[in-house]
């Protein structure tokens, strides 16, 4: 430190050292400011060594980051949850797309707008309470596979995060099934996914029953069969169970949704 022209060496805190602080002896006495000042003891004669104040600063700082990465919530990984169907106009309306439609209430219910596109399918992001979820509708079935491991693998989202909902014939009309892992079940979307997972089968699937054709009616010709008024507004019922679900699944796990889809009845049981 220098003051005017003079440096200032401070060895001691007595009143005799004064002439080491580079000043005549008789300085002291004189009538100055610093000299006032110094018979005060205002004038800190000992000074923090400055590289213990920055270790002490620096500790200090270190310790504040310590505590704000703790209070920091961890990073959530969002749910993919992906509808099956095949897209366009001609087949929205039928019961091989009941996937796609089940996505389309979760979206409409949740405020999630699926306007982007993300490896050929069509993507929304947005929230279930305060999980993070990503909607998908992948453009066909026989492709489903690879897409659908693809936005897995890019948004790191873990496999027992990513739900698959798609038609079932085995299960009544509108009838909701929920399983934590499982089959394909003769479903070649679900044929896909599973190949693509190397054979890894531990995801949870939401089934949406078709029912059996009757007669003798193609099956092929039966899953691509529009649905009749009644059976809309069965299906508008069914979606808010499903959407319920999701939110359940979600929030609370995979035990208490599965409860809830068991224990719900449809439009027509409730008369």
């Amino acid at each position: 430190m220098k003051l005017g022209s003079t440096a200032v060496v401070i060895t001691s805190s007595s009143s005799s050292s004064v002439a080491t602080l580079g000043f005549p002896k008789n300085y002291y006495n004189k009538p100055s400011w610093f000299g006032q000042l110094l018979k005060t003891n205002m004038f800190p004669h000992h000074f923090p060594i400055l590289s213990s104040s920055s270790s002490s600063i620096s500790t200090t700082t270190e310790d504040s980051n310590d505590a704000v990465a703790a209070a920091k919530p961890k990073q959530q990984h969002p749910w993919l949850i992906v509808g099956l169907g095949n897209p366009g106009k001609k087949y929205y309306s039928t019961r091989h797309n009941v996937g796609f439609q089940m996505v389309d209430a979760l979206a409409d219910a949740e405020g999630i707008s699926i306007s982007g596109v993300s490896f050929k399918a069509l993507l929304g992001k947005g929230f279930i309470g305060n999980v993070p979820v990503m909607l998908a509708k992948p453009p066909d079935f026989y492709e489903c596979k690879w897409r659908v491991g693809a936005i897995a693998s890019y948004y790191k989202i873990p496999l027992k995060q990513v739900l698959l909902i798609y038609d079932d014939l085995d299960l009544p009309f509108a009838k909701l099934r929920l399983l934590p892992k499982g089959g394909h079940g003769g479903h070649n979307g679900m044929k896909s996914v599973i190949n693509h997972f190397k054979g890894s089968r531990d995801f949870p699937r939401l089934r949406i029953g078709i029912g059996r054709p009757p007669g003798k009616m193609d099956t092929a010709n039966f899953v691509l069969r529009p649905f009749t008024k009644q059976e809309h507004e069965e299906l508008d019922f069914m979606f808010q169970q499903g959407t319920e679900a999701v939110r359940i699944l979600l929030l609370e796990g995979v035990n208490k949704s599965a409860t809830f889809v068991n224990s719900t009845k449809s439009m027509e049981q409730l008369g």
